[in-house]
């Protein structure tokens, strides 16, 4: 009776032995299974999971019919499990690495799925990107058009411009042959204008022969400007500083100059008819303001003339309506060499004449070149 429970425990023992066996070899098989499933749906393209994970099933119901069978052969195979023992730990250790493997794949997959995210979003924008070319191709393409349109009435615009050229050249051809037909004219017109210039030239002579008829007849007793005629006289000489009162002591030799240079003047009868005016300017110089100084100048200018209108000279020779008065302030100062004012030149009295209008001024060069 022991003996015979003990045979009933061994066989259940061995029973169970192999019922463990079966099912980590039935662990086993499904662990190769799903590492096989995960190598094909890594491999495989995403729109075919579906169908190999059906595939898969299939495999897997093949898989348990023959786990049914090994289970049969697991109890005579009792002592090849000994010695497959080993090889079990040999295949858990290289399952472990292919569980690793797979991860390893999960990774590589969820990196390369973060890829195609990405790469989506830049075809995303990439199409947005193509739309507003499109869009800003239509633009041009509508602005060719209408540029087109322009172009076109531009063109029937140059026809008609080209129409009006036409007889505008034609208008041109006549008015060249009336041109032609006016160049004897212009020609005579020409000539005439030439011989004017030459008058007009003789004429601005005129005055400088009258300067040299006025040095020719003071000769060296009184000085002249050699550009207008003026005559200076130094104010230093006339008045005190500051004063527009004539010096007794000058009035003598005012005098004296002036019916020189005066007669000079007018001891020509011709120059004496066509003299237009005689000027007396006040001159100052640059110091203190400039009405002050345009003040002082034409109070001098005042003093000398009111002076001259009292002399029997002028009385005699009718002098005062040609006489006129005027102050320059300082605004015709005198410069030396070196381009800076010399103050006591600029403070002056200037006597000088005018002419009258160019007819009068041709005359006088017509005397002037017979005497």
């Amino acid at each position: 009776m022991f003996d015979k429970n003990s045979k009933t425990d061994e066989s259940n023992f061995w029973l169970s032995y192999a019922d463990l066996m079966a099912g980590l070899l039935f662990v086993f098989i499904l662990l190769i299974g799903a590492i096989v499933v995960k190598s094909i749906v890594l491999k495989s393209n995403l729109d075919s999971k579906e169908s190999s994970l059906e595939q898969s099933i299939e495999m897997l119901l093949l898989r348990d019919k023959e786990v049914q069978r090994l289970k049969q052969l697991l109890a005579m195979r009792n002592a090849e499990l000994n010695a497959t023992k080993d090889a079990l730990l040999i295949s858990k250790d290289a399952l472990r690495l292919k569980t690793e493997e797979i991860i390893n794949l999960n990774n590589i997959l969820l990196s390369q799925n973060m890829k195609i995210d990405d790469f989506n979003n830049k075809i995303i924008i990439m199409q947005n990107l193509l739309n507003e070319s499109n869009a800003t191709i239509s633009k041009q393409n509508q602005k060719i058009s209408d540029f087109e349109s322009k172009v076109l009435l531009l063109s029937n615009t140059l026809t008609a411009k080209e129409e009006t050229l036409k007889l505008k050249d034609e208008k041109l051809v006549k008015l060249l042959r009336a041109l032609e037909e006016k160049e004897t004219k212009y020609d005579e017109l020409v000539a005439k204008l030439q011989a004017q210039k030459a008058k007009i030239k003789s004429l601005t002579g005129i005055k400088i022969k009258v300067i040299a008829e006025l040095k020719r007849a003071l000769g060296n007793k009184v000085s002249i400007d050699a550009n207008n005629g003026s005559l200076r006289l130094s104010s230093n000489i006339l008045f005190d500083k500051g004063s527009a009162i004539l010096k007794n002591s000058s009035k003598k030799q005012l005098k004296k100059i002036f019916i020189k240079y005066i007669g000079a003047l007018t001891a020509n009868p011709t120059i004496r008819a066509n003299l237009d005016r005689i000027i007396i300017e006040g001159h100052t110089d640059s110091d203190g303001g400039y009405l002050y100084n345009l003040d002082l100048s034409q109070k001098r200018a005042y003093a000398v003339m009111n002076y001259l209108l009292t002399l029997d000279f002028t009385k005699k020779h009718h002098i005062k309506p040609l006489l006129v008065a005027s102050g320059r302030s300082y605004l015709d100062t005198i410069k030396n060499k070196k381009g800076k004012e010399d103050k006591y030149a600029s403070r002056r009295i200037e006597i000088k004449f005018r002419l009258k209008n160019d007819d009068a001024m041709s005359e006088i060069d017509r005397i002037l070149d017979y005497e």
